[in-house]
């Protein structure tokens, strides 16, 4: 038998897949009375199974007229969010590279797309006048610009 955590999960789960454009808006109290629970263990699912790293961002508001709102990010944003945060100045040519190639792997760029940005990667990599400063601002711009267009 599931516990009552998987039950929460489960029918927010439920909840969010029935709404369109991956968000949805729930009342603790209505869950709580659809599953016979507490709604201090809706808190508990939220904040253990409904994290950024697994996808969801949770905005709620307790009280009178409170309401859970729960967003569901997609799975190559948060790829391309966590490569832009390792994008420093101090990030070397194979990290990069290695992006590229996960990108591929994973079929989030085209073979031809990540020969391209090798190729810019390349030439901003080996340009002795090019300051760090310049280069972190190219990459990020390049990685964004696949971001919002995935």
């Amino acid at each position: 038998m599931s516990n009552i955590a998987d039950l929460i999960e489960e029918y927010i789960l439920r909840r969010l897949a029935a709404e369109e454009g991956g968000q949805v808006e729930l009342r603790r109290t209505d869950i709580a009375g659809e599953i016979s629970c507490a709604p201090s263990q809706i808190s508990y699912v939220l904040s253990t199974r409904f994290t950024k790293d697994k996808g969801f961002v949770v905005k709620s508001r307790r009280g009178l007229g409170g309401y859970i709102k729960i967003f569901q990010i997609p799975l190559k944003n948060l790829v391309y969010q966590d490569m832009l945060q390792k994008i420093t100045v101090d990030t070397e040519f194979v990290t990069v590279q290695s992006m590229v190639r996960y990108l591929v792997e994973h079929q989030m760029v085209s073979h031809r797309e990540a020969a391209l940005m090798m190729q810019v990667i390349a030439h901003i990599f080996n340009s002795p006048t090019m300051p760090k400063e310049e280069r972190v601002r190219l990459l990020k711009t390049m990685f964004l610009t696949l971001e919002n267009f995935s």
